[in-house]
């Protein structure tokens, strides 16, 4: 289990940290370079469990989440992807969790 800045000391369920560490990569990118990445890219199992991330969010939150899009980013599925964020740059960036 990891604790989340923000999250008044709860602790966040495994289950939402595919979530999270998109919106940390998200950020992360923006306050670095200005910019938006150009895009998420997941493979059909990560995108599973983001679909069940969003569900779990929007019924927490009573509202529903656009399962497109991860913080106005588009999000692509790609059988053989590691899943990576794709910088403005080109670049991509892991979506593996470092422990």
């Amino acid at each position: 289990m990891f604790l989340a800045d923000g999250f008044a000391g709860e602790y966040l369920p495994r289950t939402l940290l595919l979530y999270y560490t998109m919106t940390e990569r998200f950020s992360d990118h923006l306050g670095a370079r200005g910019a938006y990445p150009e895009k998420f890219v997941l493979n059909p199992s990560q995108h599973n469990e983001y679909l069940r991330c969003v569900a779990l969010l929007s019924q927490s939150i009573g509202k529903a989440i656009d399962p497109t899009l991860h913080m106005g980013v588009r999000i692509e599925i790609e059988e053989n992807s590691p899943g990576v964020m794709v910088a403005a740059d080109g670049s991509e960036v892991s979506l593996n969790h470092q422990p």
